[in-house]
């Protein structure tokens, strides 16, 4: 059974893709669990843009939507939120105002700044970057961990000047394990993100290493996403994903109805 639940629709700020077209190319692809889970990354430092939605509309179409799609494809509501320490608080009462089944907690911003503009990294190394980006989530866990999932764990490393050339678990071990540790201690699922697959980093993010560690370190939940903004990307490469956390020594991944894990044995 192939379940996605890191979709992205038009109600982000980063995605045209319009809700209905998802649903339909992924009961297409023989997707039968979908849960959208669009950005709400509330005080995003990049003048011009907003990463907000009115969260009553998006329950409005998505429970539309279960209903016209009914029997071909299970659809849940989720959100991604983009982790500031001093948002705690206000995302915590989003989450028990509004009767999400997932919420991924995702660190996009390093010293108040997007990785995915190159002025983040002028005057680094990817290695300093890299290493305050850790530092900087380790400490965003610590103040905020009522979410689900912790979504594309290195994600930095998509946007170093160099690629993964100067990343390994290995050079950022130290400070991995504190955040794994935490996972494993609030009970947070570790996301295994296939975007990094087509970022053409040569493994999800995280790395299979940081997959493997959080195993040992006592993690049992794991997640998998596509991180689709486009139809295009719906479940893409989960096979390779399942191969991945079947050597990592997973036997079950899991998805998220009413933040209630559901296992799923991986084949």
């Amino acid at each position: 059974m192939k379940i996605d639940i890191h979709v992205h629709s038009c109600y982000s700020t980063d995605s045209e893709t319009k809700m209905e077209d998802a649903v339909y190319c992924a009961v297409r692809e023989g997707i039968r669990v979908l849960c959208f889970t669009d950005h709400i990354d509330w005080d995003y430092p990049v003048d011009g843009l907003s990463f907000d939605f009115d969260v009553a509309k998006y329950e409005a179409e998505i429970c539309r939507l279960r209903q016209q799609y009914k029997g071909k494809i299970d659809l849940l509501m989720g959100v991604e939120l983009g982790m500031q320490k001093h948002l705690g608080p206000r995302y915590e009462k989003l989450l028990k105002d509004y009767a999400f089944d997932f919420a991924i907690g995702s660190q996009h911003l390093v010293d108040k700044q997007d990785p995915y503009y190159p002025e983040t990294f002028e005057g680094k190394s990817d290695e300093e970057v890299f290493r305050r980006y850790f530092e900087e989530l380790y400490e965003d866990i610590k103040a905020f961990h009522a979410f689900d999932s912790l979504g594309h764990l290195d994600y930095i490393v998509r946007y170093g000047k160099s690629g993964s050339r100067y990343y390994s678990y290995r050079a950022f071990a130290d400070i991995i394990d504190e955040i794994l540790k935490l996972l494993v201690r609030y009970n947070i699922a570790l996301e295994c993100n296939t975007c990094g697959l087509r970022k053409r980093l040569g493994f999800p993010n995280p790395h299979p290493d940081v997959l493997k560690r959080y195993r040992e370190l006592g993690g049992t939940l794991v997640t998998i996403g596509s991180d689709a903004h486009k139809t295009r990307f719906l479940g893409y490469r989960f096979d390779t994903a399942l191969e991945i956390l079947k050597q990592c020594g997973y036997t079950h991944y899991v998805y998220y109805v009413k933040r209630s894990p559901k296992f799923v044995r991986i084949r």
